[in-house]
């Protein structure tokens, strides 16, 4: 089974994003997955890990029955999936992602003293968002 969680790592912000600050992403009729991301990680700061947010958004968004996620969840990352690194989160609206010793996921807002600290934390693993552009 894959996973797309890290554990004691610290995603920074794009090297090409275009943010100076963190943003909320925009309240939209069709809930973006960027909206969808910031709302289950920002309300719930290290109840989640990496997988359960992005299983959680595939399985909302194309319309999986709840008594069907257990083995939709397992043939969903029975390939590979993307992880976090490619969420606009952290490559358009300027948030870090940060995964805990047992993978849990929080944001923080580029620019804030939290970031800072998290950035300079030599004790975490450091991976930047995917670039926008190639």
């Amino acid at each position: 089974m894959h996973t797309t969680n890290y554990t004691d790592t610290f995603i920074e912000v794009a090297e090409d994003t275009k943010a100076t600050a963190a943003a909320v992403p925009p309240e939209r009729a069709d809930r973006t997955v960027a909206r969808m991301q910031y709302e289950m990680i920002h309300e719930h700061p290290y109840e989640y890990t990496s997988d359960d947010v992005i299983f959680t958004i595939y399985a909302v968004r194309n319309d999986v029955q709840e008594a069907e996620w257990d083995s939709a969840r397992a043939e969903f990352y029975s390939r590979g999936q993307a992880c976090l690194r490619t969420s606009p989160l952290a490559k358009t609206y300027g948030w870090g992602i940060h995964h805990d010793h047992e993978s849990r996921v929080a944001l923080y807002a580029l620019g804030s003293d939290e970031y800072a600290r998290l950035q300079g934390d030599a004790g975490l693993a450091h991976v930047k968002a995917m670039k926008s552009s190639r």
